[in-house]
C-alpha cells in the first residue's frame, strides 16, 4: 500500500481533556473479532475511525458497511455506531476524537463548513491515492509531532501546532469531500439485507410506536419468520433491540440536554413512565435520574459516551472502537 499511517500500536496523542472546550485523543492499537462491541454507542464529540487492516464492518445505525485500509469513517456526535473486525489476525485502527468549543472561536461558519462531512447521509469517505496520500500525510505530521516532543500528552506550543496541523487535514477532507468512491455494498444475502434494513428503521422510528406486525409489512416478511431471522442475524429479540436503540438515545438526551425525563421518555418512544424507568434500570442498573445526575456530580465520569453501564471517557471508549 503506498500510502500508509506511521503506525505504533498502543501509541496515545492527547492535548486536553473532555472537561475542555478543545480537546484531540489520536489511539493506535489493534482489535480482534473477540473485543467486537455487543450493541452499538455513541459519543458527544466527534470521532474519525481509520482502518489500517484489510477489512471490516462498520455498522451505522444499525446498517453494516464494509470498509478497507485507509477509509475514513467520519462520525458526528450521537451517531450510534460500532466497529466488527473478522476472525482471523487482529486489526489495527486509527481512532481519532476531538471536540470544539460550539461558537467555533470567532471562526463557527468556518468550523460548520470544515465538519460538514461528517454530516453527510453516509460518511464513510474513500478517495483516490493521491487525495488519500495529502490526508495521510498530514496524520503523519502530527504522528512526527508527538515523537519530537517525547511525551503522549502535548502542551504548549505542541498542542497548538497539533491543531493547526488537524485543522488543515480537515480542511482537505472537506475539500475532497466530492472525490469520495466509497459506495455501498449489500449484504451477502436477501434475507440478511432486509433485516439490516429493519434494524435502520427501527433506529430512524425508535420515537414511534412500533409493533412486530408493522416491521414484518416492511420487511415483506411474516411476522414469525422475521422474528426467528432478526434474533438469528442480530443476536437480539426484536424487543430487545427496540428497547436498546431507546435506552441508547435516552441516555444520550439524560446527558447532553436540559429536558426533563417524562418529555426523554416520551420523545424516545416509551409510552408510559413507568415502563421507561423500569426498561431503564434493567439495562442501566440505575434510575433515569441517578444516571443524569451521577454524570454531573462528579461520582462517575463525564465523557459523553454511554455505554449500557455508564459513560466512560474516550480513553476508555478508545479501546472498545
Amino acid at each position: 500500500m503506498l500510502n500508509q499511517i506511521h503506525y505504533e500500536e498502543k501509541r496515545f496523542i492527547i492535548v486536553n481533556d473532555i472537561q475542555n472546550t478543545l480537546f484531540y485523543f489520536f489511539d493506535f492499537d489493534t482489535r480482534s473479532n473477540s473485543k467486537n462491541m455487543e450493541f452499538e454507542h455513541f459519543h458527544s464529540y466527534y470521532e474519525i475511525h481509520i482502518l489500517l487492516s484489510p477489512h471490516a464492518l462498520h455498522f451505522i445505525e444499525g446498517m453494516p458497511y464494509p470498509i478497507q485500509a485507509n477509509d475514513f469513517v467520519l462520525l458526528p456526535p450521537s451517531l450510534l455506531h460500532k466497529t466488527s473486525y473478522p476472525e482471523s489476525v487482529p486489526s489495527r485502527r486509527l481512532v481519532i476524537t476531538f471536540m470544539y468549543k460550539s461558537d467555533g472561536y470567532g471562526f463557527q461558519d468556518a468550523y460548520e463548513e470544515m465538519l460538514a462531512p461528517f454530516h453527510a447521509p453516509l460518511p464513510i469517505y474513500r478517495f483516490p491515492d493521491e487525495k488519500q496520500a495529502v490526508l495521510i500525510g498530514l496524520i503523519n505530521r502530527i504522528v512526527e509531532l508527538s515523537r519530537h516532543a517525547g511525551t503522549q500528552e502535548l502542551t504548549g506550543v505542541n498542542e497548538l501546532l497539533l491543531h493547526s496541523i488537524f485543522t488543515e487535514f480537515l480542511f482537505w477532507l472537506n475539500r475532497f469531500k466530492d472525490s469520495n468512491i466509497y459506495h455501498t455494498e449489500h449484504a451477502e444475502d436477501t434475507v440478511s439485507e432486509r433485516i439490516y434494513a429493519v434494524c435502520n428503521y427501527i433506529h430512524t422510528h425508535y420515537m414511534e410506536e412500533l409493533s412486530l406486525d408493522e416491521l414484518a409489512k416492511e420487511a415483506w416478511m411474516s411476522p414469525y419468520y422475521l422474528s426467528h431471522q432478526f434474533k438469528r442475524i442480530t443476536g437480539y429479540t426484536i424487543t430487545h433491540y427496540i428497547h436498546l436503540v431507546r435506552i441508547r438515545n435516552c441516555q444520550f438526551l439524560l446527558i447532553n440536554s436540559g429536558k426533563k425525563i417524562t418529555e426523554i421518555a416520551s420523545d424516545c418512544g416509551f409510552t408510559s413512565f413507568s415502563q421507561f424507568n423500569r426498561v431503564f434500570r434493567r439495562f442501566c442498573g440505575e434510575s433515569p435520574s441517578d444516571y443524569r445526575r451521577s454524570r454531573f456530580s462528579g461520582t462517575a465520569p463525564t465523557a459523553g459516551t454511554a455505554s449500557l453501564a455508564g459513560t466512560a471517557s474516550p480513553e476508555a471508549d478508545a479501546s472498545e472502537a
